[in-house]
């Protein structure tokens, strides 16, 4: 086994509350040198709304946090993009009738993730270091069925693949079920909306692998199943978490062989905690016999509008896209950060007007403060006792300017107030600079597949690029 290094010193020990503990503890990466978080992403059929922001920037402190403790080269931030769903079958069948289907669903999620990368993007969210998607992992996905049906805790029933919650139960080395929402398999089957299906074993059993009809997205079928199938959305998780942040790190961490199957971080809103993780949980640990998928389990709370809980319904239905057409995207940020991450939050309008104040006198009494002081030690503390955001917000406002800006910088935010101008399209235009100069870079790179992927994303943001010997230019599209 690697000899285990050392952590790096540092002042303010980092605690972060545990779902699965159910407690705050001390951060203590499994390497070091290889600090690794997954958080689930997006499902692209629909344009992101104001509460899946708030997973995003929560994420997003927290890597720039683990960044500055332990250096920007040792964390692995996976956030991956679900792209194969019957929500969106259903989606590209309504938007593009008379396209075959996968063409459909391919444009249907190409230009919805442009848009959501442009939205986070533009409330000044790092991109993360891999953003995967679901169906480039298939194969990562298959083997993980086979492990589970290899080992009698999945089984095959009418072209499915269905995970045996009570196969698990008799397992050794694994958690028992249900131990993430710590919930009793009673209180699951009757807080469960539970499909009901012949070919199940036990209601509380969950679908790894489908069979495809028609004309919907199929790939080869696992377990010896004839025909084409997609996968469950449990499974993708489980495969890109796998795919990204364990096996890329085999031989190469400080820890025993058990430990190296199992990450630092996962991260999410509340709401997934079950069934989603806890399922997460079940595949992971009966695919790789290992105690646990991930050291600490983190999850943010629920996002009301005005009070009430949002919804198209009640017409207080506000995607990212609506608020920065009305607001700067780092007012939008110091908003959300202002309610700890664990918390409900109450998204509203007097809020966006107190975070606007806030961020332009701070900004205005920047001045020159040095760029490269220290952040302020009471913004740091905070921080990193379980992202204390809103006492790191209370720090900020008796911050000497050289430790504020640094602090700010920490957190997400530019310092600069131009990025506080309004303008008539709501368009941000430091993140269209910033990813116009990332363009730049790719075409001077001769990485033209990125080049294209910037000019999309530019795309779904409004912006039109045009490239010419004299350089790059942009306009907002008519």
């Amino acid at each position: 086994m690697p000899e285990r290094r050392e952590e790096p010193a540092r002042e303010t020990p980092l605690v972060l509350y545990n779902t699965r503990t159910h407690a705050k503890e001390p951060f203590a990466p499994i390497d070091p040198a290889h600090v690794r978080m997954y958080v689930c992403g997006p499902t692209v059929y629909d344009d992101a709304h104001i509460g899946n922001a708030r997973p995003v920037i929560v994420f997003d402190v927290l890597f720039r946090l683990l960044r500055h403790v332990y250096g920007a080269g040792a964390v692995t931030y996976v956030r991956n993009i679900t792209d194969v769903d019957d929500k969106i079958n259903a989606r590209a069948a309504r938007d593009f009738p008379g396209l075959p289907l996968n063409e459909a669903i391919r444009r249907v999620t190409e230009a919805t993730q442009a848009r959501y990368e442009a939205a986070v993007a533009a409330l000044g969210n790092l991109p993360p270091s891999v953003e995967p998607r679901a169906t480039e992992h298939i194969a990562e996905m298959r083997e993980i069925i086979e492990r589970l049906v290899a080992r009698e805790v999945a089984y095959v029933a009418q072209g499915h693949v269905l995970f045996s919650v009570a196969a698990m139960e008799r397992a050794s080395g694994v958690p028992r079920y249900g131990s993430l929402a710590r919930r009793s398999l009673d209180e699951m089957i009757a807080g469960a909306r539970v499909d009901v299906a012949s070919y199940k074993r036990d209601e509380m059993d969950f679908v790894l692998w489908k069979p495809s009809s028609g004309g919907e997205p199929g790939w080869p079928s696992p377990a010896g199943i004839e025909g084409l199938g997609r996968p469950g959305w449990h499974i993708e998780c489980s495969a890109m978490a796998w795919k990204h942040l364990v096996a890329p790190f085999a031989g190469r961490l400080a820890c025993s062989d058990v430990e190296a199957e199992i990450f630092d971080i996962h991260g999410g809103g509340i709401d997934l905690v079950f069934p989603h993780h806890e399922n997460e949980v079940a595949q992971s640990c009966c695919a790789f016999e290992i105690p646990r998928m991930a050291n600490v389990w983190m999850h943010n709370g629920f996002l009301q509008v005005e009070g009430e809980k949002m919804s198209k319904s009640l017409g207080n239905f506000v995607t990212i896209a609506d608020v920065l057409k009305d607001w700067p995207g780092e007012v939008a940020r110091l908003a959300m950060l202002k309610t700890h991450y664990r918390q409900p939050i109450d998204w509203t309008f007097r809020g966006l007007e107190e975070a606007e104040r806030n961020l332009t006198r701070w900004y205005a009494d920047l001045g020159d403060a040095d760029a490269g002081a220290d952040a302020d030690p009471a913004v740091l503390a905070a921080l990193a006792d379980d992202l204390n955001t809103p006492a790191a917000v209370a720090a900020l406002h008796h911050a000497a300017p050289a430790g504020r800006r640094a602090a700010l910088a920490l957190m997400g935010f530019s310092g600069d107030p131009a990025s506080l101008a309004r303008s008539a399209e709501g368009l941000d235009v430091a993140a269209v600079e910033a990813l116009v100069a990332e363009r730049d870079a790719a075409r001077a790179a001769k990485n033209w597949a990125e080049s294209d992927r910037l000019r999309d994303i530019l795309a779904g943001m409004g912006v039109t690029v045009k490239d010419s010997k004299a350089g790059t230019t942009w306009e907002v599209a008519r």
